[in-house]
């Protein structure tokens, strides 16, 4: 059987194919996409769907365990701290190298599109996300209504990631909190993370199926005329995911007396499937497992920094586009920025990257900087006709970050298993691990109960 990594690299070759196909064969006769294009867009957004069906409940548990496992490490908050100290030092390196691209490349200046009209989506703003953090019900559920041009009226009903995590979080630290009263709660908490996460991994096996469809998709649908109209704008933003991905981690893994070779081999099942899937969230199973099986982060930590990170850690989406995308609409509209203005980009980005939440799109976040420059609102719709081949990229480097930070705190803490690390792969992410789901709820057990209690 052929491995992961191959396989997802066969469905990007057959859903670029398929998709030229698609894109060639029209439309018909009514302006409809055409049976081909109808079905990758069926098959990818299927797979999108399945993703985010299991958003909610995986955020919940993972952030639950992942803190009565904290405990079982020495200097926990240490560890916290230096994490959520390593997330904005590397978000505002990707920052300033989004600003310096912006500047030198100058996207906007010469963009053959027309001025779009004024955007009529969702936008962020500092006192939204602050209010977002409140739950409006336990399960961080809202509704939104939308009135079509024939008067009728639909109902949609989400999750608010954020407001999750801020549930889970409590009621993690309620749990430790409690004590032994709370033990079987956290054992029935870490047998439901190990069924979603099973769930998890039969819906991640079909990811070369859904690489197909969400590639074919986005070539059909957008073609090279799109990205052409764009042209300078994209090149800018992958040639920053490119230096992040390529030169600034490596250079932060060698610094850090690491192979950067075993790093790449370890962490690249969980990036290639970001790159398709555009969801760190979605992808949150898989980077936990690379990053404690492959790069030989301690469970008890990774359990709790990936998690952290698939919310939060966003130096793609929320470092890199953001600060280009700001720079090339006052280009675009001909407004000048000032170093004050340089400065509030690099501010929102490292502050604000939970406004992205891990999902798909980094439209709120774009729409966060550009209210706090006053930029036009209307830069937005322009860049969201080709944000999917974008946020590819941006999932990519978003997850390639989260495996980083672990692994270098780890290493600075002297917790990494080196011999791990640099041990040979063998390509297969999905090895058994029914043995470990007991020792993880035996340890969820353990957590809550007192030493003098266990001897007893």
């Amino acid at each position: 059987m052929t491995a992961f990594g191959p396989q997802i690299i066969i469905a990007l070759i057959a859903g670029l194919l398929l998709g030229l196909l698609a894109k060639n064969m029209g439309t018909v006769g009514d302006g409809e996409p055409n049976w081909l294009t109808t079905t990758l867009t069926t098959i990818g957004t299927s797979y999108v769907s399945l993703l985010k069906a299991a958003v909610v409940p995986l955020i919940f548990t993972a952030v639950v365990s992942s803190i009565a496992n904290l405990r079982e490490v020495s200097n926990a908050a240490r560890l916290a701290w230096q994490t959520l100290l390593w997330f904005a030092i590397t978000a505002l390196i990707a920052v300033v190298i989004g600003i310096l691209l912006g500047v030198i490349m100058q996207p906007g200046a010469n963009a053959d599109a027309e001025p779009p009209a004024e955007y009529q989506g969702g936008t962020g703003s500092w006192m939204g996300f602050l209010t977002g953090l409140i739950p409006a019900n336990f399960l961080g559920l809202t509704a939104s209504t939308s009135i079509a041009e024939s008067g009728a009226a639909s109902t949609a009903m989400n999750f608010n990631v954020l407001q999750v995590l801020v549930i889970a979080i409590a009621v993690g630290i309620a749990a430790l909190k409690v004590g032994k009263p709370a033990a079987p709660f956290l054992a029935l908490n870490a047998s439901a993370l190990a069924v979603i996460q099973k769930v998890l991994w039969w819906i991640i096996r079909l990811a070369p199926l859904g690489t197909v469809g969400l590639i074919g998709r986005a070539v059909a649908t957008y073609g090279w005329d799109t990205i052409g109209s764009l042209g300078m704008f994209a090149i800018a933003i992958y040639v920053g995911l490119a230096i992040v991905l390529f030169v600034v981690y490596p250079v932060l893994i060698k610094a850090h007396g690491l192979s950067i070779r075993q790093w790449f081999s370890g962490a690249w099942p969980a990036i290639q499937l970001a790159f398709v899937s555009r969801s760190s969230v979605g992808t949150l199973p898989l980077t936990q497992r690379v990053t404690e099986r492959n790069l030989g982060v301690p469970r008890a930590y990774a359990s709790f920094a990936v998690p952290l990170g698939a919310t939060t850690k966003m130096d793609g989406c929320a470092s890199i586009y953001p600060a280009i995308s700001a720079i090339f609409v006052a280009q675009f509209f001909g407004i000048e920025l000032g170093f004050t203005d340089y400065l509030l980009i690099a501010l929102v980005s490292v502050l604000g990257s939970a406004a992205t939440a891990g999902t798909t799109g980094a439209v709120v976040m774009l729409t966060l900087t550009l209210s706090t420059l006053g930029l036009p609102l209307a830069g937005v719709g322009l860049l969201l006709a080709i944000d999917p081949i974008l946020d590819m990229g941006r999932t990519a480097v978003n997850v390639a970050g989260q495996t980083v930070v672990p692994a270098i705190v780890a290493k600075r803490n002297g917790l990494l298993d080196l011999p791990m690390y640099n041990a040979k792969r063998n390509g297969d992410p999905f090895a058994d691990d029914s043995g470990e789901v007991a020792a993880e709820v035996t340890g969820a057990v353990e957590a809550t109960v007192p030493a003098t209690a266990q001897a007893r």
